[in-house]
C-alpha cells in the first residue's frame, strides 16, 4: 500500500510539472494575467523567459533574442513572454530598464514568485517552451550563442 501511494504521488507530481500552471501574474500596468487562459493557442509555441533586472545573463539573453525575434516569428509560430521575478525591492527598476531597451516581447511580473515556485525554478535565466499547454522544453542558464540552440529546438517542435 505504501508503494502504491508513493507511485501515485510521484506520478501526479511529474504530470503537474509538465503542464503550464494556472497562475496569475501581473503585466506592467499591474493588471492580472492568467497564463493558461491567455497563452493557449493550439500548436503555437510560447517561450517564457524568466529574468530579473539584477541578472546580467538574463539581460544578455533577452537582448540577443530581441535582435532575431522577428526572424524567429517569420519562421516559427511562436511568442516570447519575458517574466520578471523582481521582488518588491527591485520591481521599481523594471520600467526604467525597459525604457532603455526595445524589446518586442510582452513583459509580465511574478513579484510574489508564485509561478517561480510552481515551476520549481531555482536559478535564472530559466526558459520554458510551452505547446498546447504542455511544457516541451526547459533551458536553465544562458551562454553566448545559446539563443541559436533555442531557436533550433523551436524549429524542431
Amino acid at each position: 500500500m505504501k508503494y502504491i501511494f508513493l507511485f501515485l504521488l510521484v506520478t501526479s507530481f511529474s504530470i503537474a510539472q509538465n503542464k503550464l500552471p494556472n497562475i496569475q501574474v501581473k503585466d506592467l500596468n499591474n493588471r492580472p494575467t492568467n497564463l493558461s487562459a491567455t497563452y493557449n493557442d493550439q500548436d503555437k509555441l510560447y517561450v517564457f523567459s524568466f529574468w530579473a533586472t539584477w541578472c546580467a545573463p538574463c539581460i544578455r539573453e533577452l537582448e540577443a533574442i530581441s535582435e532575431v525575434y522577428e526572424e524567429w516569428q517569420d519562421e516559427v509560430d511562436m511568442e516570447l513572454i519575458a517574466i520578471s521575478i523582481d521582488d518588491a525591492r527591485t520591481k521599481k527598476r523594471i520600467r526604467p530598464m525597459l525604457n532603455g531597451r526595445n524589446w518586442p516581447y510582452e513583459v509580465l511580473i511574478d513579484s510574489n514568485h508564485d509561478l517561480k515556485r510552481a515551476l520549481s525554478i531555482v536559478n535564472i535565466p530559466y526558459t520554458i517552451v510551452v505547446k498546447n499547454q504542455k511544457i516541451v522544453k526547459i533551458v536553465n542558464g544562458y551562454t553566448q550563442g545559446g539563443e541559436k540552440e533555442l531557436f533550433e529546438s523551436l524549429k524542431a517542435l
